[in-house]
């Protein structure tokens, strides 16, 4: 079988991959909800889903720092990757242990195309089928919710010390889109950091969302924030439903929903 990835790189597949390496944390998940679990050899630290994968499968490090000789050790028939997530230099190293897969999301088409990618690749076609099913069934259903919406500004906070955004050419700056949320830093691209002092756009923010990950924003945070930006609301929110293309989108436009009526409770 021959396949192209979302680099559009050539894998020449010989069988189905039976040792499998995530380097991705959606797609773990994404693998384990196509029933593929008992494939996976290794995974990364920030692998949480399943919350037992990492004491049944070795740990190979992180998205950016990777043991390779860990890797190694494990044979596997391929290796998952994501271009955001890993850089290029993992990319290349991993493809002289195996064959590897590189994702590269920016929409939910992008993301549809890569579960139908893996339903091929492992030959689980119908699995991939029915999650595909249930996200386009969701994404359906929440644009007819959100299409009454207003339009809110927003500002959504991945770090503090120093405070970034996400800004264009991203996933959570698409998925902020599709909930009718303008990023005050669409002209600028993926994750920049803010200077308070200097940044005017910040002031034009209805809403201020502070993620769960890759920094874990509390509820100290969230008061520091609101003392900051006190003429803006701010919330935390769950950052895997903002930012995580596998099978957790099967959750998120749900959580988009309740997370706008809870807004609108907010605002009476």
């Amino acid at each position: 079988m021959q396949i192209a990835d979302q680099l559009q790189r050539i894998l020449h597949i010989e069988k189905t991959p039976k040792r499998i390496v995530s380097l991705v944390p959606s797609q773990t998940e994404l693998l384990c909800d196509l029933g593929l679990k008992d494939y996976l050899v290794g995974v990364t630290k920030f692998c949480i889903h399943p919350n037992t994968i990492r004491k049944e499968v070795a740990v190979v490090g992180g998205t950016k720092q990777v043991h390779f000789d860990k890797i190694k050790a494990l044979q596997p028939d391929i290796i998952l990757c994501n271009k955001e997530e890993n850089t290029k230099e993992i990319v290349e190293a991993c493809a002289l242990i195996s064959k590897v897969h590189v994702s590269d999301i920016f929409t939910l088409e992008d993301s549809l195309e890569l579960i139908q990618q893996y339903g091929v690749v492992f030959e689980c076609s119908e699995k991939a089928s029915r999650i595909i099913e249930k996200i386009s069934s969701e994404f359906e259903s929440f644009q007819k919710f959100i299409k009454e919406e207003p339009t809110m500004s927003v500002a959504y906070f991945i770090w503090k010390n120093p405070w970034m955004v996400a800004a264009n050419n991203t996933f959570i700056n698409y998925l902020l889109e599709v909930n009718k949320f303008e990023n005050v830093f669409r002209h600028k691209s993926r994750y920049p950091e803010i200077d308070f002092s200097s940044s005017g756009e910040i002031a034009n923010a209805d809403l201020i969302l502070l993620s769960s990950e890759p920094f874990p924003f509390k509820e100290t945070h969230k008061k520091e924030a609101q003392e900051i930006f006190t003429e803006a609301t701010v919330l935390l929110v769950d950052g895997e439903m903002f930012s995580w293309y596998g099978s957790r989108l099967m959750l998120a436009f749900q959580y988009f929903k309740t997370l706008r009526l809870n807004l609108q409770n907010t605002q009476l």
